[in-house]
């Protein structure tokens, strides 16, 4: 019997001797295994880890939240602009009207019932950033108070980050959800740039908050969420639901009712129900429904619409008690109205209160109560109450000035300069041509392309004319509309002003649009009747059928005669005498500021010894207490910096 070479080894089956796996092989199968990425190159980079917060941002953002809170951070820059938009901000959440017994609100801070806001912009002076948050418990009315909430939360967020934080707080109560304004700082306790990690803004803020409320109020009850979900239902909105919906979709967008639990079972079929009467869902029969693509954008639409109709019939309760029965028009919310719109201003609020935009609530000539989003706040000057504005689509489009600038650079091999300018038009004067070079100067900040020299010479890309309507399309998103203040006073006192109103220039120019006899049309027919009336008594025009027909120079006067009376009036009250500036009128001195009369918006500029009022430019707010000179025009005041050269008093 010959000797059998085989020598058995002990071993699982398929096992032919190969070498052990390495351990390291062993610890990515076991990381694979528990759903762990098999190396850093499977996971992008996305910087959510970045910054304080990162850890227990994701470690919170696996937690089950309990009573639910809404919270919305947004950062702002500040390094790049003015605090002036800071300032606005904090004006307007502390506006009239958002406490519960509608007085205004008050800044508090963790150890402050009343702070000083305007200091703390100050201390803001020279941060890189601002973090903006709005935070809104879903049961925030069971609470009578929102500070020790908020107070506790921003304790807990110090924890979490590891560092002291400043900040200020306002609570409203003007709405169906009481919520609060926080403006954080954005440095930490050493003075370095406050860096949040993303995982905590998007999940740690909303859980502690979370947290904490239900440790206020208790867990929500099973009754409670369904009584919540039910109520969704029927919505006209991106709901909840709709989220497990679109969950739940496959590909083709198809998804099957059916569920386990029975009470998610009636909501899917009861929500699916109601998506189908709205054409966002198909039912293809044997349970199985179909998903539009639009149905996500079309409820959040949908949404946005109801809150706006809301805010408009706060709005119209007011027009109601008068007698009136407004017709409500909502404009396009992102290039403005089709036509200009033209009436009393009823309100002006914020349409989205982190990012600062805001809207108007126009009571129009044209019998209709119109809804119209204007933009970013700070992009437009404060309102009066009860002021006639004139609010029309922002188009596009270069200015007279960038035309010419273009021509003249296209005529010398692409440079700009006073001398090139007066080269091509002898005829221009020097605060004329200062109007262009401070238009360079702006656009050159924007970083559209004209390059300044040193000796005065601009050099003019060959496509200047195309970049200034692409810049002047990219700030339209800002600011969308223009808005026109026609009179800064109440219409019951323009009858019979001795100024230049805006019932005067309606007469004198027509309507723009036409006035419908019905709501605030008809009261302004009612006054421009009265209007007519009286300025025939006066002189100022002629009956002609039936219409008035202003005489030459009637404007002119009746603005003459409220700038002589405003004038004496300041002369006392600055012990200096006033000076005319009629048409052709050279003016030089320091500006002051703005003066508001009935005709109209005036600068005053004073010298040592005597004053005058000049039209005002929006351009001149940059120039308050600096020296300025120019020609009064026709077409408003043509002004330049520092004392003009040749012009004499």
């Amino acid at each position: 019997m010959t000797d059998d070479p085989f020598e058995p080894r002990p071993g699982r089956i398929g096992n032919r001797g190969r070498r052990p796996r390495p351990y390291a092989r062993k610890v990515l199968a076991a990381a694979k295994l528990h759903g762990l990425k098999s190396g850093a190159r499977n996971r992008r980079f996305d910087g959510s880890r970045i910054g304080r917060g990162a850890g227990i941002g994701r470690l919170l953002g696996t937690r089950a939240a309990m009573r639910r809170v809404i919270v919305k951070t947004h950062l702002v820059r500040l390094a790049s602009r003015t605090l002036a938009a800071a300032h606005a901000h904090l004006r307007y959440i502390q506006r009239d009207g958002v406490t519960r017994e509608g007085l205004p609100g008050t800044l508090y801070s963790a150890r402050e019932e009343i702070v000083d806001g305007r200091a703390f912009v100050e201390r803001c002076a020279g941060d890189r950033h601002q973090f903006r948050i709005i935070v809104s418990p879903e049961d925030g009315d069971l609470m009578p108070d929102l500070k020790p909430f908020i107070r506790r939360l921003m304790t807990q967020v110090e924890t979490d980050l590891g560092t002291r934080l400043d900040w200020v707080a306002v609570d409203h109560f003007n709405t169906g959800q009481p919520h609060t304004h926080l403006l954080l700082r954005g440095v930490d306790d050493r003075g370095e740039n406050l860096v949040i990690a993303r995982d905590y803004v998007a999940h740690g803020f909303r859980a502690r908050a979370a947290e904490l409320l239900t440790l206020d109020l208790g867990p929500r009850t099973a009754i409670e969420i369904e009584q919540r979900l039910r109520r969704d239902i029927g919505q006209d909105r991106f709901t909840a639901i709709d989220r497990d919906l679109i969950r739940r979709m496959d590909e083709g967008r198809r998804l099957v009712a059916a569920d386990s639990n029975p009470f998610r079972q009636s909501l899917i079929a009861g929500r699916l129900k109601h998506l189908s009467h709205l054409d966002l869902a198909n039912d293809r029969g044997g349970g199985i429904w179909q998903l539009s693509a639009a149905l996500e954008p079309t409820l959040r639409q949908m949404g946005e619409r109801g809150d706006i109709i809301r805010t408009l019939q706060r709005e119209m309760t007011r027009l109601r008690l008068e007698g009136r029965e407004p017709d409500p028009v909502i404009a396009d919310r992102v290039h403005g109205p089709s036509v200009p719109v033209e009436g009393r201003l009823l309100a002006r609020g914020l349409a989205d209160e982190l990012r600062d935009r805001h809207y108007l609530i126009v009571d129009s000539i044209d019998g209709r109560v119109h809804y119209i989003e204007i933009g970013r706040g700070s992009e437009t000057e404060p309102l009066p109450d009860e002021a006639i504005v004139r609010v029309a689509r922002t188009v596009p489009q270069a200015r007279p000035a960038d035309r010419t600038i273009t021509m003249i650079a296209a005529a010398n091999q692409g440079r700009y300069s006073e001398a090139l300018h007066i080269l091509h038009d002898p005829s221009a004067d020097p605060a004329y041509i200062a109007a262009h070079i401070r238009r360079l100067e702006a656009l050159r900040r924007a970083g559209v392309g004209p390059e300044r020299h040193a000796d005065g010479n601009w050099t003019i890309p060959a496509d200047f004319e195309k970049r200034t309507i692409e810049h002047a399309a990219h700030t339209a998103r800002d600011r969308p509309v223009t808005i026109e203040v026609l009179s800064n006073v109440p219409l019951e006192r323009l009858p019979w002003a001795e100024a230049s109103t805006w019932l005067d220039h309606t007469l004198a120019e027509g309507p723009r649009p036409p006035i419908r006899d019905t709501g605030f049309g008809h009261d302004v027919l009612a006054a421009l009747r009265v209007r007519g009336q009286w300025l025939i008594d006066q002189q100022l025009a002629d009956a002609e059928g039936d219409r008035v027909r202003l005489r030459v120079s009637a404007l002119a006067r009746l603005q003459r005669r409220e700038v002589e009376r405003a004038g004496g009036e300041l002369a006392e009250a600055l012990d200096k005498s006033f000076v005319g500036a009629p048409v052709g009128k050279a003016v030089d001195g320091r500006l002051t500021g703005p003066i508001d009369l009935m005709s109209g918006r005036f600068a005053l500029i004073e010298t040592e010894r005597e004053f005058s009022l000049v039209p005002w430019k929006r351009s001149l707010e940059h120039q308050i207490g600096k020296e300025i000179g120019g020609i009064v025009r026709d077409d408003g005041f043509s002004w330049r910096r520092g004392r003009a050269r040749g012009l004499e008093r």
